[in-house]
Parts: structure tokens; sequence; C-alpha cells
């Protein structure tokens, strides 16, 4: 270990800091990093700067001969040249050699050998590489030592910006990825998600290219080894239904389907932590203990315990684990081929089915569109639910035009003979002001009847608007709500709301008819 060297990077003169485990982590960032303090729960709790989320706009790929025509380009990814890339990596690897020490840590993404990539993690920040120790699936001593050189680089020097007159920059902040360089460098945000989804980008370019299909979503598996996928947009349910103690948790947000099943990309798991309790997310709540990292969270100065209900700092609070403190997890985190796959929806307009169950071709339309909706009064001026679609449940990570990954989803659902589900938590009786909230304790029923396998047995009547199977029948749900009509007092005010949904869905897949085939286009409502 002695002889590890960084040279090859120009990286000359600072102490290199390489695998550290969490104790000496702790201490390094307890000692010279501002912000980081030791909470009650054991847990270490860090600042991560101006910047507490994700920075899309400022995310670039280097447009090369090798790549151009694979990727997907627009206000997703946006384009640099070679040229941008060296000065910004220039910028950056001047910034680490200002520096008294360097963090490195080696790990893998993916936890499939056959598919995994070895990734290399440069930062100034000891959060940085604890954060990252628990995202990446960590190398067992024997590893570590026949770890060689890397497939992908980060060289993270997020404390330093960048110079915004550069060419092809937006602000002081750039998150720049060369798939031919096999590097990725960050500059002006000290979020650590950015490293996390960088790593998601990398293997959502290089997955499809070997037929394998990468997947923003959750997944567990039952005791005989019944595997279901959990794809949702924020304020579905994503996470609390796919934390299941009943069932084993392979990965809480981003995996890989194979020819032989699927693989968690990540070693750990990274947590929203608004109004966290014991109470709403046991599993969570649990997991926040020594080894942990709390980003961004406010804490009692004398007690260090903390108010996850306090955002003044930002609403995205986060917690980073391993998945090992997840008492129920499957490690390694592989499982068979899925039996079901389960698209979350909150449908605040009360239009969709609390469950529906979609051919082939509906699948792949409803996970390029990837709907939602946002409930009135949550943001100035709204006043009735408004729409939101994100492409595969996961468009900012994309690399791929989204057909290219919802084709795979369609051939993977046909060759393992995989259910697909449309699951509605949103409104019921009308939309939201008019109707209520589905019964959680319905939707967890339903569920559990897609996991026996029962609900997949029962007849289905077919929506005349969207085309998808309802079942007539749910144990321990009423079969008077399974049909959302029949929920609504006024049929009139029904038929108008399902038609201006339709009709939203249908003009926010304009945007994607070009890339998809008739089949997909075809499997969206009809007004």
């Amino acid at each position: 270990m002695t002889d590890f060297t960084l040279e090859q990077y120009g990286i000359k003169g600072p102490e290199i800091i390489r695998n550290a485990v969490p104790t000496v982590l702790y201490e390094y960032a307890l000692k010279y990093e501002r912000g980081s303090y030791l909470t009650s729960s054991g847990a270490l709790t860090v600042r991560s700067g101006a910047k507490t989320g994700r920075s899309p706009k400022d995310k670039r790929i280097v447009d090369h001969p090798d790549s151009t025509n694979d990727i997907w380009w627009g206000s997703i990814n946006m384009k640099i040249d070679e040229h941008t890339f060296d000065i910004n990596r220039e910028r950056a690897i001047d910034y680490l050699n200002t520096r008294d020490r360097v963090y490195v840590f080696d790990g893998y993404g993916g936890w499939d050998p056959q598919y995994q990539i070895k990734v290399r993690v440069i930062t100034t920040r000891a959060y940085h590489a604890f954060f990252m120790y628990n995202m990446l699936v960590r190398p067992t001593p024997e590893q570590l030592a026949e770890f060689g050189e890397p497939d992908y680089v980060i060289f993270n020097s997020g404390e330093f910006p960048a110079n915004r007159y550069t060419t092809y920059m937006s602000s002081k902040t750039s998150v720049d990825l060369s798939f031919e360089r096999g590097e990725f460098v960050i500059l002006g945000t000290e979020y650590a998600g950015e490293m996390k989804k960088g790593i998601f980008t990398i293997m959502n370019y290089l997955m499809p290219k070997q037929g394998v299909l990468s997947m923003h979503c959750s997944a567990n598996e039952g005791d005989d080894g019944d595997v279901a996928l959990f794809f949702g947009l924020s304020g579905t349910g994503k996470t609390t239904l796919s934390a299941d103690l009943n069932r084993k948790l392979i990965g809480d947000d981003e995996h890989c389907w194979t020819a032989d099943g699927i693989f968690n990309i990540e070693g750990g798991c990274y947590a929203k932590c608004i109004d966290l309790s014991p109470e709403k997310e046991p599993v969570i709540y649990s997991a926040i203990r020594y080894g942990s990292i709390l980003e961004n969270v406010v804490f009692d100065p004398h007690t260090r315990e903390v108010d996850y209900a306090d955002v003044s700092i930002t609403q995205n609070t986060r917690a980073s684990y391993p998945i090992e403190f997840v008492p129920n997890a499957k490690i390694p985190c592989m499982a068979g081929h899925p039996r079901n796959i389960i698209f979350l929806t909150c449908d605040a307009f009360g239009v969709l089915p609390p469950v529906s169950k979609l051919t082939p071709e509906q699948a792949m339309y409803h996970f390029i569109s990837g709907y939602t909706a946002k409930v009135a009064g949550t943001e100035v001026g709204i006043t009735e639910p408004e729409a939101t679609f994100s492409a595969c449940f996961g468009a900012a990570f994309l690399v791929w035009h989204p057909s290219k990954y919802a084709e795979l989803l369609a051939q993977k659902m046909r060759e393992h003979n995989t259910n697909a589900w449309l699951v509605n938590t949103g409104w019921t009786g009308g939309g939201y002001g008019t109707g209520s909230r589905m019964s959680l304790k319905h939707t967890r029923a339903i569920i559990d009847a897609i996991h026996s396998g029962e609900l997949a047995q029962v007849n289905t009547q077919e929506d005349p608007v969207f085309g998808l199977h309802i079942p007539t029948e749910c144990p321990h749900v009423p079969a008077e709500i399974l049909n959302p009509k029949n929920t609504w007092e006024d049929k009139a005010a029904y038929d108008a709301a399902a038609k201006r949904l339709a009709n939203l869905f249908n003009e926010n897949f304009e945007t994607y008819k070009a890339g998809s085939s008739e089949a997909i286009i075809n499997a969206g409502p009809k007004v």
C-alpha cells in the first residue's frame, strides 16, 4: 500500500489517505472540516456548502465521435468539447495539488462481478470519501490489493469553482463527464449526491451497450424468490412500499437487469430525512447510527439530537448508510428475474385506478412517461393539480433516448413473463380538494396481492380512455373503489378530468415520438 501513487494524474505532494475506514474518516472530518459534528445517534453530520442538491443545469458530457450518436442530446445531456473538459480537469488537479491531503476511495459500481465497474474517487473532503465508502460496493482487502487501475475516476474539487467565463459554462459549478477518458470532474459544488448520480449516469450509458437494462428503482424479494421492482417519482410512496420487513431489500434506488437477473448498483442507501420518525420509517431511522452520514440537518448543539422537521438549511436533508445497516437486506445485492414491476404514481386528478395491469406496450409507454402530479397549494399560483413527467422515472440520469431503455424493458418482460402494474397512490372519489387520498392500507393490500400472484389471476375490465386493464376484485380492497369512475359522484366531471389528463399524457409524449415505435405510441390514451 505504501507504493500507491496518484502521479499518473499529475497529483504530487498531498498526503494520500486511501480507503480509510469510517472511524478514521470521522476523525479527519471532525478535525478539519467546518460543519462536521457527531450526533447523539452516532452518525456524522456534515454540511455540503452552498449547494444542497444536484446542479442539473451545470452537467456536461464531452461530445466525442465515439459516443456522440449514442447520446440523447438536449437539456439533460448538454455538450462540451474535449478542450473545455481538459481546462476543467486541469483546474481540478491544480486544486487537489494545493491541499495538504487528499482522500481516495477505490470501490465498485455494481454487485455483479460480470458487469461491475472499478471506480476511483479522489477528493479533498473526508466527508466525500466517507459518502462513497457507503455508496459504492466496498472491496475486500484482497480485492483492494489487486485493484489496479480503475475504469472511471472522479476528480472531486468541489470546494473550488469553475471559471464561469469558460466556454460552455453556465455558472461557477461544473460537473463534467468524459466516457472516452473514463473521467468525471466536479467543480463548484460540494453536494455528495453529484458523485452518486455520476456513477448512475455512467452505468446508464455502459449497460444498454451490453443488452443490460439500467433502472432508477427500488427492489425487494419474497421468501420464495419472487422479485419486485418499484419505480416512482418523489412523493409516490416508493420508499415506503418497497421497505417491507416481510421481504428482503435488494436496493433502494439503482439497479440493472441482466440475462441472469438483477443487481444493485450501489453499496448503500441515500434516504431523504425530512420529517423522519421511527413510526413513519423505522428501517431508515434505525440505520442512522455510527457509520452513517447526515447531510445538512439541524440539531440541538447541547444534546446533539437531530430535529428532522427543521428544514431551515434545506428540505433535501439526507442520510447515507451502508446496505448492511438494513436488517433485512439481501447481501450480495443480487437476485433473479423480476416477477412484477410496479409503477407508482400519485395522481392528484383522481382519474387513474388504484391498480391496473399493463401490457408490455403500455409498460413501455408509462415507463417513458414517468407520470405523477403535484397537488394544488404546494407552490404559489398552483390552484389545481399539475402533471409532472420524468422519462423512465429518472430523466435527469438517462444517456440514451428513453425508448432504448423502454425497448429493453419490454424485451426482458417478454423473455421472463414479468407482469407490469400501474399503482395510483394519489386521489380517489375526485381530484385534490374534492376526493380523498388513497388509503395506505388498501395500497399495501394491493401490493401484497401483486406479490402473492393473486391479482394476476382475477378478471379485468378495460378503461375506455387509458386502455388500462382494471382488476374487478382484489383481496382486502373494496371492489367499488377499483374503478375510479365509480367513486366520483359527478360522472361528467370524471370524464372531463380523464380527458384532460389523457391530453397531458399525449402532449408530453410528443417529445418521444420520434424515437419510439408505433406499438409504444399506440399504447397511450385515446381521446
